[in-house]
């Protein structure tokens, strides 16, 4: 039997990411990339929305398989907008500059973290 803890632990990570989207919404407005139509906060909280519905399913088992791969999608669609952090970050500080170039191959480890959660579902 396959221990539950990676995937409540990309449960709890979702969820939080999905109440900060709502809790404090500019830093995210900020990297809407400005492509999307509407408004910066009306994808901040679309993808806040989203992170907390893919959250509930990674931790259900029942739709964990599925959540793993919608986590996996999520992590791989918010991709563009830490792009946009990292090319908005010129100018700034060295440590801010290096802190966002830094979280780009990061999105990889989430990526394949959910790919495992859904396959390790039963």
């Amino acid at each position: 039997m396959t221990s539950p803890r990676p995937a409540l632990a990309l449960s709890a990570l979702l969820a939080v990411a999905g109440v900060t989207h709502f809790a404090y919404p500019k830093p995210y407005d900020r990297i809407v990339p400005t492509a999307l139509p509407g408004s910066a906060r009306t994808w901040t909280y679309v993808s806040g929305v989203a992170e907390l519905a893919v959250a509930a399913a990674v931790a259900a088992p029942r739709t964990r398989k599925l959540g793993g791969l919608a986590a996996a999608a999520l992590f791989t669609a918010v991709f563009p907008a830490n792009i946009k952090m990292a090319l908005d970050a010129r100018g700034r500080s060295r440590g801010e500059q290096l802190a966002t170039v830094a979280r780009l191959p990061l999105q990889v480890p989430l990526v394949i973290w959910a790919l495992r959660v859904s396959r390790s579902a039963a």
